[in-house]
């Protein structure tokens, strides 16, 4: 069947085992969205054996594709460029970039100038990072805060859930005692802005935001969340900060057009199960 867009998944590879698992996991996300996979390797290096080593890395990531998802459609391309920027170039024509995490875990702090972090908060469209080998199980978590872009982010949860035909688990951290009413009023909120949101429930968590949503992954098929929220600054917030160092699961940053936050009004006239967990 021809591709009915020609935006397709970009996957940005370094040769390394984190790369390999973005690659596979971008594979899945092509076939499943009907997209072309490009993969693509930045490099700076003029020397020819260098440049031989890049085509290498391509084309071990291309045969890791066609390996591991039958029936993917999927090119490789060396570009030669600043890998950031040209990302985030390919990113604007893209319907998805998939980048490896490159063992963030193991790292004492989130380095502001990598490839990935830069990626992450700048990005046209969403940006996916891999976890590693990982069952396929479990909701979409969406992460809400009222902001416009955690907003977004739900509606691309919507997206998923309905894509891979599981439901979406909406999720808002309070962290201070007392805020459990205005927590239930930002969840009411979220799922009222976005209508396509049908088979989802709604789930107060209670601690510290980043830590207690790196827990929350680890039951979620995928972890979706904006990479600032209302009165964050700088490239990432603080919570899309931790979450990016250590969730769990694959966790897909929101990017794309922002909807409207919404105006306090009526509780959304479906009604999900809430519930309120530590």
């Amino acid at each position: 069947m021809p591709d009915p867009s020609p935006s397709p998944v970009v996957v940005g590879v370094t040769g390394t085992s984190a790369g390999l698992a973005a690659v596979r996991l971008a594979a899945r996300e092509a076939v499943s969205r009907d997209r072309e996979l490009r993969i693509v390797h930045v490099f700076t290096w003029s020397h020819p054996r260098a440049r031989g080593a890049a085509a290498q890395i391509v084309d071990a990531a291309v045969a890791t594709a066609q390996r591991s998802t039958p029936g993917v459609r999927v090119t490789g391309q060396l570009v030669d460029g600043l890998p950031d920027q040209v990302l985030l170039r390919l990113g604007r024509t893209a319907e998805l970039l998939v980048l490896g995490d490159d063992d963030l875990a193991t790292t004492p702090w989130l380095p502001t100038g990598s490839v990935l972090v830069q990626t992450v908060a700048r990005a046209w469209c969403p940006v996916l990072v891999a976890r590693g080998p990982r069952p396929q199980a479990g909701p979409i978590l969406a992460a809400v805060d009222g902001s416009e872009t955690s907003l977004l982010g739900l509606r691309q949860a919507a997206a998923e859930g309905a894509r891979r035909n599981v439901p979406v688990l909406v999720a808002h951290v309070v962290e201070q005692p007392g805020g459990e009413q205005e927590g239930r009023e930002i969840l009411d909120r979220a799922v009222a802005a976005v209508p396509e949101l049908t088979d989802f429930t709604t789930r107060l968590l209670t601690g510290a935001a980043a830590p207690t949503l790196v827990r929350a992954s680890g039951r979620a098929r995928v972890t979706v969340l904006g990479p600032r929220g209302s009165h964050d600054a700088g490239l990432l917030g603080s919570v899309a900060r931790g979450v990016l160092r250590r969730a769990a699961s694959p966790t897909l940053f929101a990017h794309g057009s922002p909807i409207p936050r919404p105006r306090p009004a009526h509780a959304p006239a479906r009604l999900p199960s809430t519930a309120l967990a530590r």
